[in-house]
């Protein structure tokens, strides 16, 4: 009884207003990466699923985009519930198989190539990762470059995977085909998309 509360409540209370506040948010942090672009706690969705990350979720998600859990969150019946019943996307068997990814220990996550990377006639069928991060300042500093960024931009997630900038030049060479990102702190959002290019500050 108490799952089937949680998976009621806890959605937009204005879903139009709400959906287009948050999309408009990811395709502005996308279209300028490194931004940080604010968003007030639109979803109150169970834990481990972040406020932010659930109205990620609720405005990007539908019943034609299957949606893969890192195991933090597949393990929470609650959470599949929630996402079930206010997005109606179903559950990718694999990272490969998703279109989004909602990842709650980014730490902790598979190398990104497991994810489905597009093909080049279709690069948009690649998988959108949804990383649930404590904040921007605190985890080592990543310069950013590419378009949409005028000269630099600089942010230093938390909790990122190790071996992370590695990985993403990789992504960068698989283009028009790789993943984009979306990192998700408790009051808003910043993107990578494919085309950004990453170094370690000491580079």
């Amino acid at each position: 009884m108490e799952i089937a509360t949680q998976s009621i409540e806890g959605g937009f209370a204005d879903p139009v207003f709400n959906a287009q506040t948050v999309f408009r948010a990811v395709m502005d942090a996308m279209a300028r990466p490194g931004s940080v672009q604010s968003l007030p706690a639109f979803a109150r969705p169970p834990a481990p699923l972040s406020a932010t990350a659930g109205a990620v979720a609720l405005a990007l998600c539908d019943n034609d985009t299957p949606l893969w859990l890192d195991p933090a969150l597949q393990i929470s019946a609650a959470v599949k519930s929630w996402l079930g019943f206010h997005t109606g996307a179903p559950l990718a068997n694999t990272p490969a198989d998703a279109h989004f990814a909602l990842i709650a220990t980014p730490a902790k996550m598979m190398s990104l190539d497991g994810f489905s990377q597009g093909t080049q006639d279709y690069p948009d069928r690649s998988t959108t990762l949804i990383l649930q991060v404590s904040d921007l300042v605190s985890g080592a500093p990543l310069l950013l470059e590419g378009p949409g960024i005028e000269m630099t931009a600089t942010i230093a997630p938390a909790q990122m995977p190790r071996h992370f900038v590695e990985q993403w030049k990789q992504n960068n060479q698989r283009f028009p085909r790789g993943v984009d990102m979306i990192l998700v702190t408790p009051d808003g959002v910043t993107c990578l998309p494919r085309t950004t290019r990453i170094k370690t500050m000491e580079a």
